[in-house]
């Protein structure tokens, strides 16, 4: 064995996550080109790391798929910690000064990425590779006498993220571009977090997908797409859901989403918002305590209109005290601001399949923020001005879709006493609009509008070119 070939001092963690709402199984037992995930990415570690751990919350699970001998399976020392408890745990067992943190959904880690990390491991505490979306810290390196005091101060926080430890200790990060002498499509990258993902990999080692960019054909260039993706959301650990959305401004959203249900409401509560982009997961900490039955009511929340994107019931909408303010404002201001919210919705345009939501103070658009979901767009603005502890019960709300009962109920509770869409109104939302105080406004464009409810608030003038 050469020495460019000899295993390097490094405990590997191999860290198993257990039921997944995207996947409806443990992802990590699933099978690629023969073999569970879970093996494939012990396989590749071991082949350059001195030990290896596998680390779960469900051990009976992993001991069924034959772990390797020598491999030990530890048990998170409390359970659902996330990634940060899984590191803390192998760190506390580890014998070696380094430990190497490792996703057990990453089916096509090459052993040179690892060597490639080592190299550059002299003098800090920590070694991740950075890539567009951020640091990747689910296939890092941590030096064990300063990562493990950091990670336990973490979680006591509440918070369970790994780069939550990166304030407080040293950190090389390794540009993802450098990785590609030993990857060169940098596939060790690659997560399993959705069954499309499942079936690319499958594709991948099996030979039938190419390494590098598919060929598409299309008969003209074609127009850009519209992104989704599933983001699950946390409330102090709690899974609450998995909604389908664009991945931008995930931060937003989950307060956003929690806000809108009624979960949480104390901006001095919030303790921290977590956002991991490239998994799609929304990590929000608050001394607000989590519902009692939230942990049964988790749900799966689409990127469509359907009327389960709420929690909340008809009848609960209906006992919500009405809107009351001393706001009115100018058609023409209507007309204006419209107009400045599609000018700024980028994505809306260029797309032709995204929503767009305005929030707009003493006649100022403050922010405008797009989805694919019309209700994500609409939790991103809220959950934006409540981060910022910018009052909303002045504010004017505005959207590129449709306004149904649900988008009025989330207006409701934000206090929102207009609401105005350049598209159409439901019935439903404009009985529940005219019951919660909400002057509701459809079809603003074209030098025309509909006021549907609470028509005093505004005032009729002549149109200005938006």
């Amino acid at each position: 064995m050469t020495p460019t070939d000899a295993k390097l001092p490094i405990t590997a963690a191999v860290l198993a996550g257990g039921r997944s709402m995207r996947m409806g199984v443990d992802k990590t037992l699933l099978d690629i080109d023969g073999r569970p995930l879970v093996l494939r990415v012990l396989d590749a570690v071991r082949d350059v790391c001195e030990s290896a751990y596998v680390v779960t919350n469900r051990p009976e699970a992993v001991a069924e798929i034959g772990v390797p001998a020598g491999v030990d399976v530890l048990v998170d020392e409390v359970a659902y910690q996330g990634p940060l408890g899984g590191l803390v745990t192998a760190m506390k067992s580890a014998t070696t000064e380094w430990v190497l943190a490792v996703a057990a959904d990453m089916p096509h880690l090459e052993p040179g990425v690892v060597r490639a990390l080592w190299s550059v491991h002299e003098g800090v505490d920590v070694v991740v590779p950075m890539t567009d979306k951020g640091p990747e810290p689910l296939l890092a390196l941590y030096r064990v006498e300063a990562c493990l005091p950091a990670a336990r101060k973490v979680l006591a926080t509440g918070r369970r993220r790994l780069v939550a430890i990166f304030a407080q200790v040293r950190v090389a990060e390794v540009p993802a571009d450098a990785l590609r002498s030993v990857d060169p499509d940098l596939y060790s990258l690659v997560n399993v977090n959705t069954p499309a993902d499942l079936a690319e990999a499958r594709d991948v080692a099996a030979g039938t997908q190419p390494h590098g960019e598919p060929v598409r054909v299309f008969s003209e260039p074609p127009r850009a797409m519209p992104s989704e993706r599933p983001v699950t959301l946390y409330m102090n650990d709690v899974e609450v859901a998995t909604v389908q959305a664009t991945p931008s401004n995930l931060e937003e959203m989950g307060v956003g989403f929690l806000l809108s249900e009624g979960l949480i409401s104390d901006r001095d509560a919030l303790q921290g918002v977590d956002v991991d982009a490239k998994r799609g997961l929304v990590y929000v900490t608050t001394t607000e305590s989590v519902p009692d039955d939230m942990v049964y009511r988790t749900r799966y929340v689409t990127s469509g209109c359907g009327k389960g994107v709420t929690f909340s019931s008809l009848g609960h909408a209906r006992d919500l005290a009405p809107v009351t303010t001393e706001l009115e404002v100018g058609s023409d201001e209507l007309y204006s601001l419209v107009g400045a919210m599609a000018r700024s919705a980028s994505a809306y345009r260029d797309t032709g399949g995204m929503h767009a939501c305005g929030l707009a103070l003493e006649g100022e658009l403050m922010y405008v923020r797009e989805d694919v979901g019309r209700h994500n767009a609409l939790d991103k603005v809220l959950g934006r001005a409540w981060l910022d502890s910018r009052p909303t019960s002045s504010a004017i709300l505005l959207s590129t879709g449709r306004i149904s009962y649900e988008m009025a109920v989330k207006a409701a509770k934000a206090r929102v006493p207009v609401v105005v869409s350049r598209s159409a109104v439901t019935d439903l939302a404009a009985e529940i609009a005219g019951e919660l105080g909400i002057t509701l406004v459809g079809y603003a464009r074209g030098g025309r509008m509909t006021v549907y409810t609470h028509p005093e608030r505004v005032r009729l003038e002549e149109p200005v070119d938006a």
